[in-house]
């Protein structure tokens, strides 16, 4: 088959935050940039963002870089990586400020300085008081961040492939990555983008479960693009539940309503959250919020007639705080719940939300994997960045304002890495060298266009969201999980015999669809068989039969092969940059 082959310095597969803050580094260095997005860019799951991104900029309360180091250490239930936590939380207030000069359009304290509010999980001086250090553009951030990006790089002449979907990387004999194997939607045409160096930045694969706060975009293509080039995922079992979505539907209301000082009330009307965080209380961090919410519903003490969600009180706030600061939070409710929160709580659930773990890569964005003459070796030409990547600054527990600042540290250092790299790496690799990977990508999409009898795609993805959703939830177990693993095996299998519609009437985002459920099935075996391993809860992952951390012996991060579904591990790097390392200690909010 004869391809057309268009040829760029840098692939950019995604433009949510992360791809965008990245391409636009490259651009203004002059390099040629494409960026692949199955959607428009603005419609990318970065627009979904609403309550802030942390930087100790002081604007409000007292504050420096190395408590918001000591946070996130802490949120991560100290398996983040502290010399990357360290150069991500060092950099914050530089960037806030740089996106702001950008356009970004931060809401405004009197003074004229950018408004800061608080966070769950956030303190001054090393776990003291609350700190309020979360720079918020209204409960629109990730919206305002993301059209600032997306501007600046139309100025910057990046090149965009709206509406296309990647299939495949594309690899040569020595490993080099050269491009991707890439679809148009419109039209089913393929496409190879050649390319000196490629960057995965596809976002996180909250469609695992039923109940999320995710885009239907957010199906873990690159993951599963690096586990078919023989790549390891890290870290896959820690799946942040937000504590804080719709009951029942699971659209996000951001922790910024409580950092506001809304609060959480049972059916008994109890502010129930004393009881399990007394200091924090309301903004303890994410997982110690979301199992608070399930033990009091499994209690019995729930809302509503079947007693299974909590409430969200905010109407105290008064109408002007929450039509100012919560806008996007009322319309919402408005929206969906046909209630005004101003007159009534909302209901809650804690609902998926967050891939902690991805493509493990270094603080330079490169993607890097162990080998026995070394620890870590960057797979040549490969990078991501944002939630497909796992760097690790999470660690098992993400705190909330730390995404935002996530992808646009890391898609800076991966665009200024990139372009060192097009510096000692001026001409393209042979793309003879990489037929193998050609051919296979092709392959995987003639397989769904052979098969005309089977299960419907659509069919399959309700039942693996349901499966990953009673088996690898808020709450785990061994026999629940080992239930899972074979569940998940046998949809796999159930995937490879499945149909698209009538093909008489195929659409190509049926194909689309078949090939994102592949990606899910993938990252879905990746996610509970590393859950099932760790015997200790940690963070987001909550072993009921495993109650206690372990350090001892699961102080590691988790590398998911695809092949035989093998896991390795490597350790955690507790040694930061320049400052002194935080060891793990109990973690007590």
């Amino acid at each position: 088959m004869n391809l057309e082959c268009r040829k760029f310095d840098a692939l950019v597969i995604g433009a949510g935050g992360g791809g965008l803050r990245a391409a636009l580094q490259l651009s203004q260095a002059d390099a040629s940039v494409a960026v692949v997005s199955k959607v428009f860019p603005t419609r990318s799951h970065t627009v979904a963002a609403q309550g802030g991104m942390n930087a100790a900029l002081a604007n409000v309360s007292p504050d420096n870089w190395h408590w918001h180091m000591y946070d996130t250490v802490k949120g991560s239930d100290y398996l983040g990586d502290q010399d990357a936590i360290e150069y991500m939380c060092r950099a914050a207030s530089h960037l806030v400020i740089e996106l702001e000069h950008q356009g970004v359009p931060f809401s405004r304290l009197d003074n004229g300085k950018i408004y800061q509010r608080p966070f769950g999980g956030q303190s001054q001086n090393f776990g003291g008081a609350q700190a309020a250090r979360t720079c918020a553009a209204a409960d629109r951030t990730g919206h305002a961040i993301l059209h600032t990006l997306y501007q600046q790089n139309i100025q910057a002449r990046t090149h965009f492939f709206d509406e296309y979907f990647a299939i495949d990387l594309l690899m040569d004999k020595d490993g080099f990555v050269l491009g991707a194997l890439v679809l148009r939607i419109e039209t089913g045409e393929l496409l190879i983008i050649e390319a000196k160096t490629t960057l995965l930045a596809t976002g996180g694969v909250g469609r695992l479960f039923r109940t999320n706060t995710n885009a239907r975009i957010n199906t873990g293509d690159g993951m599963a693009m690096v586990l078919r080039a023989g790549i390891p995922l890290q870290d896959m079992e820690f799946f942040q539940f937000h504590p804080t979505g719709i009951a029942g539907k699971g659209m996000l209301i951001t922790e910024g309503v409580r950092g506001e000082g809304g609060y959480l009330l049972n059916g008994d009307g109890e502010r129930f959250m004393e009881r399990y965080a007394p200091n924090a209380k309301d903004l303890a961090s994410r997982d110690v919020v979301s199992r608070a919410i399930a033990v009091e519903v499994r209690e019995g003490r729930g809302c509503g007639p079947d007693k299974d969600h909590v409430m969200l009180k905010l109407d105290h706030l008064g109408s002007e705080i929450i039509k100012k600061r919560l806008p996007g939070i009322r319309d919402t409710c408005i929206t969906f719940l046909h209630i005004d929160p101003v007159e009534q709580p909302i209901p809650v659930f804690p609902t998926a939300h967050y891939t902690m773990g991805g493509i493990p890569t270094n603080r330079y964005g490169q993607v890097v994997v162990p080998v026995k003459q070394s620890p870590e070796e960057p797979i040549p030409g490969l990078y991501a960045v944002g939630e497909c990547a796992c760097v690790s600054v999470h660690g098992a527990n993400r705190l909330g304002g730390n995404s935002l600042l996530d992808i646009v540290v890391f898609g800076r250092a991966a665009g200024n890495h990139i372009i060192e790299f097009l510096r000692e790496n001026r001409y393209h690799r042979p793309m003879q060298n990489a037929q193998d990977s050609i051919d296979r990508a092709l392959a995987r999409l003639a397989r769904w266009e052979q098969r005309r009898e089977g299960e419907t795609v659509d069919e399959l993805r309700k039942e693996l969201q349901k499966t990953m959703e009673f088996y690898c939830g808020v709450f785990r177990t061994r026999d629940v999980l080992e239930q899972g693993v074979k569940k998940m095996l046998e949809i796999e299998q159930r995937v490879a015999q499945a149909t698209l519609r009538d093909h008489s009437q195929v659409f190509n985002t049926a194909r689309i669809e078949a090939l994102e459920l592949e990606n899910l099935v993938d990252t879905g075996l990746a996610t509970v068989v590393s859950a099932l391993a760790r015997e200790e809860s940690r963070g987001a992952h909550s072993r009921e039969d495993f109650p206690e951390r372990d350090d001892q012996r699961w102080l590691k991060h988790s590398l998911y092969y695809q092949e035989q579904n093998r896991l390795d591990y490597k350790p955690v790097r507790i040694k930061p940059l320049t400052v002194e390392s935080f060891p793990p200690k109990p973690r007590v909010y």
